[in-house]
């Protein structure tokens, strides 16, 4: 991407990215509604709780996303096409084996997290399906992340689009007839989504073949290339940090879940409706944050610190002001939704009881996830490491003071949790922009 930028061209960038977004959350809502209107709020609960599950077993591995994001971007900014397509090809590598080794552990991972989540009998039986159907495909789900964060990493958001549709509808039908047709309940949807996710791989190949020349990329990378000690150690370097910050935010998520099941069944599928407004607001303005990490990569990759501040600006602008947006209609048309979401009367009485701290997420979380896509951009793996660290520290200190308050104190832990992480993030990014000055001009 070389275009001026401008206000129109963030926003080019960014809309396929916020379409493409909204279909994420849109599988959640129908896997919700799905089973929500079975009526059974223990399927619903177990639907949330080995969503977690897998979230925090497959999301170990975001950094295949976010690090692909960065560093495709840095060698897009430098001009260096051989390191785009070796970066590709390290990245499926990586996911393919990875995917292999959880898939090959899962008998011991499964009863793990199992142990570790206060669930109980019912809703662990629900959840036993979902997780156990969910790992069949790991290995394409992880190789999807390497996909999709290259393509971001190129500014190719309207092949990333194609991809994220291709894959969320075809999530969508096969839950809705897994679960309707053949009655197969939480395991139909992660049925579902498993045999989405190896859809999605054999489509991702043949979008980044259009950019690469398909296996005549193989033939132009000899392996010292393909596999050279620097860019192999700092590969290792960047991931590890941005998987312990993803480990600890993943733990943040965890055990909010977990509050709520320690809370009852109604609660814990209260909060699973509530977290898809969450969802559907941070999907959808993760569109600005996935430009600012191409357009900040590629700027630090070209050596102009004058385009990563404007980057930094003007997708800041997009995202706070999306922020407010979502967090005034939630406010306003929010309880209609929870109705459409389940049919369960108790759900939908604790689940609008609590709808204005689900609403006001999106306006206190936009710095945060603005800030998460600058420092990604910025393969900045450190800071993200500690500030993540940090906040989810800070978050639990939080909870465990506010727990005599119940399900009110869970709900502002999480929206102050966003609070601290933006903080966090902040405060390296003054660090940041003098590094990428300096660098600048040194000669």
């Amino acid at each position: 991407m070389t275009d001026v930028l401008t206000r129109r061209s963030i926003f080019a960038q960014a809309w396929p990215i916020m379409l493409g977004q909204t279909t994420v959350p849109l599988v959640g809502l129908v896997d919700t509604a799905v089973i929500g209107h079975t009526g059974d709020a223990a399927a619903l609960a177990g639907v949330a709780l080995g969503t977690t599950i897998i979230n925090l077993i497959f999301w170990t591995f975001g950094f295949l996303r976010m690090g692909m994001t960065g560093m495709t971007a840095q060698a897009e900014g430098a001009a260096d096409a051989a390191e785009v397509e070796a970066m590709l090809l390290r990245g499926l590598a990586l996911g393919v084996g990875l995917g292999l080794a959880l898939f090959a552990l899962q008998i011991a991972l499964i009863p793990l997290a199992f142990a570790l989540l206060a669930g109980g009998a019912r809703l662990d039986a629900a959840a036993q399906g979902y997780v156990a159907a969910r790992f069949l495909g790991a290995p394409a789900s992880l190789a999807v992340f390497a996909i999709n964060g290259w393509l971001l990493g190129l500014g190719r958001t309207r092949a990333a689009l194609v991809l994220q549709i291709v894959m969320n509808l075809v999530n969508i039908g096969l839950n809705v007839l897994f679960v309707w047709h053949y009655g197969m309940g939480a395991r139909g949807v992660g049925l579902g989504t498993a045999c989405a996710e190896w859809t999605a791989l054999v489509v991702g190949l043949l979008i980044a073949g259009r950019y690469t020349g398909g296996l005549a990329v193989l033939g132009r990378l000899r392996d010292q290339r393909l596999f050279a000690r620097d860019a192999m150690r700092r590969l290792f370097a960047v991931n590890a940090d941005i998987m312990i910050r993803t480990i600890a935010l993943l733990l943040m998520f965890t055990w909010f879940t977990n509050a709520g099941a320690r809370l009852g069944e109604t609660t814990l599928a209260a909060n699973q409706v509530l977290m898809q407004f969450v969802s559907v607001a941070a999907f959808v303005l993760d569109g600005f944050a996935f430009t600012a990490e191409s357009r900040i990569g590629q700027a630090i990759g070209s050596g102009s610190a004058e385009a990563m501040r404007r980057a930094i600006r003007l997708t800041g602008e997009f995202c706070l002001a999306a922020g407010v947006a979502f967090a005034l209609i939630f406010w306003a048309a929010g309880r209609p939704f929870i109705d459409l979401l389940t049919t369960n009367y108790e759900v939908r009485a604790t689940a609008a009881a609590l709808l204005p701290f689900a609403a006001i997420v999106p306006a206190i979380g936009a710095p945060a996830w603005l800030l998460d896509g600058i420092f990604i951009g910025a393969t900045r793996g450190r800071a993200l490491r500690n500030a993540a660290i940090l906040a989810t520290a800070a978050y639990v200190a939080t909870d465990l003071l506010l727990r005599p308050a119940g399900v009110w104190g869970v709900w502002l832990a999480l929206v102050l949790s966003y609070l601290y992480r933006a903080v966090a993030l902040g405060a390296f990014l003054p660090g940041l922009l003098r590094s990428v000055a300096l660098a600048k001009a040194a000669p």
